[in-house]
């Protein structure tokens, strides 16, 4: 699996990554161990390997609603980037 990430430099402060590459890259390494567990000779043990899975969704998905939760509300009062 290649994976490359924006990396955004703040002067005077830490390396950024963004929220939605960052989700993207757990979601796929979890859907890359399903296919792996999948494989007859993996050795993985299946349980662990969901078990995984579900903790690395479940980090994304908490990622992605804080990103939500931080979004501006638009001009009208509506949640959503469209206004919508």
């Amino acid at each position: 699996m290649n994976a490359s990430m924006s990396l955004v430099h703040v002067p005077g402060g830490p390396l950024l990554l963004p929220a939605d590459e960052v989700t993207l890259l757990l979601r796929q390494l979890a859907s890359r161990w399903l296919e792996s567990a999948d494989d007859y000779d993996s050795g993985l043990d299946p349980e662990t390997v969901e078990a995984l899975v579900d903790s690395l969704t479940e980090v994304a998905d908490r990622i992605d609603a804080e990103c939500i939760a931080l979004m501006p509300l638009s001009d009208g009062g509506e949640d959503g980037i469209d206004g919508r």
